[in-house]
């Protein structure tokens, strides 16, 4: 199992109505990553968001610094919005970063929650679903050939919706590693599960709600990928939740709810009271999505959607709503040297 830390680089207003800038929020993310990087975490990734309250709708140039400051932490997306993007243009860009990463990139590539890059890219958000399936099959054929043809001939694939038709097209440069890791990031959509493992691909699943409600699911992922002949051993199991860690999970919980209120209050429906503490410590209770406590409490959350969804990797989301950059900055440290080593003790890592 690896550990690793996301942010989608939030720029949440605070009480005064103002919010951290782009440039603020940029040079945090690289510092987070250095120190997480030195810590001993696995992987690091950000979000792709084409909205003002966000800072990063180029997310693979920000893993490009964060490249040049670190020597062994992993850099991929969570998630770049395939949907609206160009397959080979993405491709060239992550093939780029591993070689300036000296092999460390990756991709989660998803469909997105926020609809925003659909007009700005000029894409009809009627056709959600097809854009990014075509062009998440397209992104995969061009991981495995150099020159490509699309549709492939013979294929059953000929809508072209996704990507405009291509004739021994060059896809460069090639990436350092031989196979550049390409996850798919799913939400609560069972056929997405379907869809991952007949192509067998890794899954990235974000838990805002507690593990035992994607269970099934994930039993899906697993039985149509062995239906399509893909070994057990290509297949991997990722999920992300919100965190912070404190000493205790009273200060973890008094310190982090006033932050994460004006996340959710800002970038979620809530009634016009807001969003009440009951709420969140529901949330932060047991069967709950949201990781917020003590590290013995967050390991054993951790073991336990381990344990009900036989998990390889964890990714946690930091930085949320208004947390001031020293807060989370502990909170990502008590993760990597209190949580993370005694999972691995526990799994007998």
């Amino acid at each position: 199992m690896d550990f690793g830390i996301f942010t989608f680089g939030e720029l949440t207003r605070g009480a005064s109505g103002t919010s951290r800038s782009a440039a603020q929020r940029i040079d945090e993310t690289i510092r987070l990553a250095k120190a997480a990087d030195q810590a001993g975490l696995d992987i690091i990734g950000l979000g792709e968001h084409h909205r003002h309250d966000f800072a990063f709708s180029a997310p693979e140039i920000v893993l490009a610094a964060i490249a040049r400051e670190t020597e062994r932490i992993r850099l991929t997306t969570a998630v770049t919005v395939l949907s609206t993007q160009d397959p080979a243009r993405v491709f060239e860009q992550f093939a780029t970063l591993d070689i300036i990463s000296g092999g460390r990139a990756e991709i989660i590539a998803g469909r997105g929650v926020f609809p925003e890059s659909f007009p700005l890219f000029g894409y009809d958000p009627a056709n959600y679903d097809a854009l990014f399936e075509d062009k998440f099959e397209l992104l995969l054929q061009m991981r495995e050939q150099a020159d490509v043809t699309w549709p492939t001939p013979g294929s059953a694939n000929g809508r072209q919706r996704g990507h405009h038709a291509l004739q021994d097209a060059a896809i460069a440069p090639r990436p350092v590693q031989d196979r550049l890791p390409i996850w798919r990031g799913v939400g609560g959509t069972p056929s997405s599960f379907v869809r991952a493992g007949q192509a067998g691909v890794p899954l990235f699943l974000a838990l805002l709600s507690g593990p035992q409600h994607f269970a099934r699911h994930v039993e899906l992922y697993r039985a149509a990928a062995a239906q399509a002949g893909h070994a057990a051993s290509s297949l991997r199991v990722g999920t992300g939740s919100h965190l912070y860690v404190a000493r205790t999970s009273q200060e973890a919980r008094d310190t982090f709810y006033p932050h994460y209120a004006a996340y959710i209050e800002q970038n979620m429906p809530r009634p016009a009271d807001g969003f009440p503490r009951e709420q969140f410590d529901a949330w932060a209770g047991p069967g709950g999505g949201l990781l917020v406590g003590s590290p013995a409490q967050i390991t054993e959350r951790i073991l336990a959607t381990h344990e009900m969804l036989g998990t390889d990797r964890f990714m946690a989301q930091v930085g949320l709503g208004t947390l001031p950059f020293a807060e989370t900055s502990a909170s990502v440290e008590l993760f990597a040297t209190e949580v993370v080593p005694a999972v691995r003790k526990a799994l007998g890592q």
